[in-house]
């Protein structure tokens, strides 16, 4: 079928789904942390609220003939007002466009309100969702991968790095890590949030116990003041951080600048913007030398696009990947295999593996590295099993 006669769409639908689990993201519950009664924590570490569940949000777009694309984005908090902005604002604007114009359409529906200052938050993600499934089902459309579309692959597999040790102790953290490694990981990322034995501590056990040839990362969570996470980081190099991330506040764009300019070791920023334009001041300032764009927030058409901007600055992308189901975690893949400047890619093992149970893919991380979906479009679809966790809108 070619691009000019493919089917128009015809209907832009949202799913809440929520998925149980025992352990909390990032780790068992805290000191003076405890769920509440809309199923939330609040993590002291960071003061930053989560989910006690695996939430997202899923868009289905289908076209005139049937085929359906499938997107997801960020709902882990308040998914509701994801799923109202596409059901009220984008999906009913988009009805009858042209799947093979996911970047015109994805321009079209940001335009719908940046003069009204909602160039990211919830407008951002629900932006990010309806662009996913764009591509997925133009991809599906015309029999190819999305990769394909997106200018080229360069690769089937994707170095991964494990992020986050989700452990009570020490101890404990350090004996997961060395599972890892057992199973041929090399390149580790904790959390500071929970690293209640102390973040220089952690890194030194780690350090220790892996040995001298794995890379070790930690995300500060944006727990600092610049002055502060630069003396931090100066103690952290005797055991040689691969990269430090979100050492302060996000609106802090003087402080990151300031952190850029002073510290000896890569910085990684970038998971919380939506756009490309978020991405361009701290690129001119220097202001990091990793970028980890989140496909939750940005959607195939900004991410590709910071991507190739970062190129440009001779910065590394390392994508972030969070919560979710799986399928804006495979549609990440798919632009990371299209980037020449992608070492690694995020490995959030706590969320993926236990999810890849209720998505129909290819989609693996084995032996240090994820395989890429295979298939026309995102090579991924959810499975019948996870309407099991539909939660009302």
């Amino acid at each position: 079928m070619t691009a000019s006669k493919l089917p128009r769409i015809q209907k832009v639908e949202s799913f809440i789904i929520s998925i149980p689990r025992d352990t909390p993201y990032l780790g068992p519950l805290g000191p003076g942390e405890q769920i509440n009664a809309r199923g939330y924590l609040v993590r002291q570490g960071n003061r930053t609220i989560y989910p006690s569940t695996d939430m997202s949000v899923l868009v289905k777009i289908t076209a005139e003939d049937g085929t359906v694309g499938w997107g997801e984005t960020y709902g882990i908090v308040a998914p509701q007002a994801v799923t109202s902005i596409i059901d009220d604002v984008l999906g009913p604007v988009i009805l009858g466009r042209d799947p093979s114009d996911p970047m015109v359409i994805q321009e079209d529906l940001y335009d719908l309100m940046r003069v009204r200052g909602f160039s990211g938050g919830y407008y951002g993600d629900a932006i990010a969702g309806v662009d996913i499934a764009v591509w997925d089902l133009y991809g599906k459309c015309v029999n190819l991968p999305v990769v394909k579309l997106l200018g080229g692959q360069r690769s089937t597999r994707i170095p991964a790095y494990i992020s986050g040790l989700p452990g009570k102790t020490l101890d404990e953290r350090l004996a997961l890590a060395r599972s890892f490694q057992a199973r041929g990981f090399k390149a580790f990322k904790y959390a500071a949030a929970v690293s209640f034995d102390g973040i220089v501590e952690e890194m030194r056990a780690l350090r220790e116990g892996l040995g001298p040839d794995v890379e070790l990362m930690v995300d500060l969570h944006w727990k600092f003041t610049a002055q502060e996470a630069i003396q931090l980081i100066d103690r952290l190099m005797p055991w040689r951080p691969c990269f430090v991330e979100a050492p302060c506040a996000p609106e802090d764009a003087e402080g990151q600048a300031q952190v850029g300019a002073r510290v000896r070791v890569p910085l990684a920023l970038g998971e919380e913007w939506h756009t490309l334009y978020e991405y361009r001041s701290r690129m001119e300032r220097r202001s990091m030398s990793i970028v980890q764009p989140e496909m939750g927030h940005t959607g195939l058409s900004q991410f590709i696009q910071i991507g190739r901007m970062a190129q440009a600055f001779h910065m590394r992308v390392m994508p972030h990947a969070s919560i979710g189901l799986g399928i804006f975690q495979a549609a990440s893949l798919h632009a990371a295999a299209a980037l020449p400047n992608c070492p690694m890619h995020e490995y959030q093992h706590s969320v993926f593996d236990r999810n890849l149970r209720f998505v129909r893919t290819r989609m693996r991380c084995a032996d240090g590295h994820f395989e890429l979906p295979e298939g026309p479009g995102l090579g991924i679809e959810p499975d019948d099993s996870v309407w099991q966790y539909l939660r009302p809108k």
